[in-house]
């Protein structure tokens, strides 16, 4: 069965891949089709922009869409930057520069006041009329001085998550993927993505 990733995000597409493939859903994002749509994310949360993103995919090629839509909140800079995460520092800003910026604008916050956290707000959608499944996942951590790592990606490198003792760019991906926020997101509607591709519904 084959369900659509509504993200020109290939990291994003490994992550889901690596999460819903070993149940025998075939997972594809948006670069692999035909043509290319745009999604203005309009929304003013995460959950909002990922069911703005899941419903333009499926009304465009009437595949069972999943998106997330997710980023960082920090809690120093009143939960910045938060759905802005990948366009921080502008609309067309590197993960570099996003960093940079953010690491500036906490110069001046010591330690153990840099708190942040990970949000992911996940969705299923299966056509205009049904109901969407969402699911949200968090994950905790802290925000570092610099950048360690080269794993990853976003903010990944300056996230430091304290149960294992380091950033999230400095842990391999399948390790990740057990504590990530998009895989807690994932986890919690994977259910219902694997029951509807197993119910004998086509999604070729």
């Amino acid at each position: 069965m084959k369900i659509l990733l509504a993200s020109n995000n290939k990291h994003k597409l490994i992550e889901f891949k690596a999460l819903l493939e070993p149940e025998g859903i075939e997972v594809v994002g948006l670069s692999d089709m035909p043509e290319s749509i745009t999604v203005e994310e309009t929304g003013n949360t995460f959950l909002e922009n990922s069911i703005l993103k899941a419903r333009a995919a499926f009304t465009a090629f009437g595949l069972p869409s999943v998106a997330d839509d997710s980023g960082l909140e920090v809690v120093a800079l009143d939960n910045k930057p938060g759905i802005f995460s990948s366009r921080f520092a502008g609309v067309d800003a590197t993960d570099e520069k996003n960093i940079q910026k953010l690491l500036e604008e906490m110069k001046n916050i010591s330690i153990g006041k840099r708190q942040a956290q990970f949000v992911c707000d996940a969705v299923f959608v299966t056509g205009l009329d049904d109901e969407t499944s969402f699911a949200e996942g968090i994950t905790e951590g802290e925000i570092t001085f610099e950048p360690k790592g080269d794993k990853g990606f976003g903010y990944d490198p300056v996230f430091f998550y304290p149960p294992l003792q380091k950033t999230f760019g400095e842990i391999p991906m399948d390790e990740k993927n057990k504590i990530s926020h998009r895989f807690k997101a994932t986890q919690a509607i994977k259910y219902k993505i694997v029951k509807f591709c197993k119910s004998g519904h086509d999604t070729q």
